[in-house]
């Protein structure tokens, strides 16, 4: 552990670091510093510091930049979140207070607007779906072979996917096929609705040569449904982290980010990863898995919808952001979020 003056000059070098940008140096701390500390003993308990590996010398110049492992310390031990400004509080709020018609309309516009005030990445998981209950499931023709399956559940939500149709089955066998459906599956809640149950249920009342089509059909609906969704927002700003060095690794930063499943593990491993003291959970890139993420900090947060089950918001920045700043709003948009979602479903009931 630090001394309380080494703390506060720890404190001092990354607050200024994460404005300017800049190496900084001992007559700077001096200036900052809350306590009457000369140039001298700021010098020296600096060497200790950069010793420690907690700053360290980016060239010849005598300023100090904060290390990983500085980063590290500060927030485990120092960061104090910031409450957020009136004017921040009313932009979160007016861009909430719409007629949203669905879940997912709601995160959706959440990591929209978690990525407006920070011009960082923004992702969300939806919470989870399995206790909805299935009010009804239709199925459209579109072209020649082609379909759209829609199902709808207990939140409002409609959940549809497109399918191409094998030559072995009609249009009256569809019909007759969506009605049995309709009749077996409307009140039952999404866990309840399994592949057994399926061909337990289906396998029976439907013509054998197109039962396994149909049931997979409803199966893959069903699952969808149920499943975690990945919303992201603000990929652009990736480039304000990126030099022109590094641009050949965007592609696969990219193709990173727009993997779901991908970023769906990542964000669930690193939320369940630490017990930090704030419920905002914060993985510098020397931290994470993935070598293109070495010069970023993914913060993740959990937020809660009561029965409804529970959610992840993260933000993807730049290594040296402003994490009290950012802890601070992530802190507070979690709650809203919760709220915003709370209300929906009461809408419900």
């Amino acid at each position: 552990m630090l001394t309380e003056r080494q703390e506060l000059i720890l404190k001092t070098i990354i607050n200024d670091f994460t404005q300017t940008h800049d190496p900084v140096g001992s007559k700077t701390v001096m200036n900052q510093l809350p306590i009457k500390v000369s140039s001298a003993t700021i010098r020296n308990e600096m060497a200790i510091l950069e010793d420690k590996g907690l700053i360290e010398k980016t060239h010849l110049s005598s300023g100090r930049v904060p290390s990983s492992e500085g980063y590290r310390y500060y927030l485990d031990n120092l960061v104090e979140p910031l409450q957020i400004s009136s004017s921040v509080y009313k932009k979160i709020i007016n861009q909430l207070d719409q007629p949203f018609h669905q879940v997912n309309d709601i995160v959706q516009e959440a990591v929209k607007i978690l990525s407006d005030l920070t011009n960082y990445t923004a992702f969300a998981e939806g919470p989870e779906n399995s206790d909805l209950t299935i009010t009804g499931f239709r199925i459209v023709p579109l072209f020649s072979r082609q379909i759209m399956a829609i199902l709808g559940t207990s939140d409002g939500d409609v959940h549809d996917q497109v399918y191409n149709l094998p030559n072995n089955i009609h249009g009256d066998d569809i019909e007759r096929a969506v009605r049995m459906i309709n009749d077996e599956l409307v009140g039952k809640t999404l866990d309840q609705v399994t592949p057994g149950f399926l061909k337990k249920t289906l396998g029976k009342k439907l013509k054998a040569a197109h039962v396994s089509e149909l049931i997979d059909l409803v199966e893959d609906v069903i699952s969808d449904a149920a499943s975690e969704q990945m919303y992201v927002d603000g990929q652009i700003n990736l480039l304000n982290n990126i030099s022109l060095s590094d641009v050949s690794n965007l592609r696969s930063l990219y193709e990173m980010i727009e993997h779901n499943d991908l970023m769906s593990r990542l964000l669930d491993r690193e939320q369940n990863s630490k017990s930090d003291r704030y419920p905002v959970r914060v993985s510098l890139g020397s931290e994470l898995s993935n070598d293109l993420l070495k010069d970023y900090s993914l913060l993740t947060a959990e937020y809660s919808v009561g029965t409804h089950g529970k959610g992840i918001i993260a933000l993807l920045g730049p290594d040296n952001m402003p994490y009290s700043q950012v802890i601070g709003l992530l802190e507070y948009f979690r709650n809203e979020l919760s709220k915003k979602l709370l209300d929906y479903y009461g809408r419900f009931k």
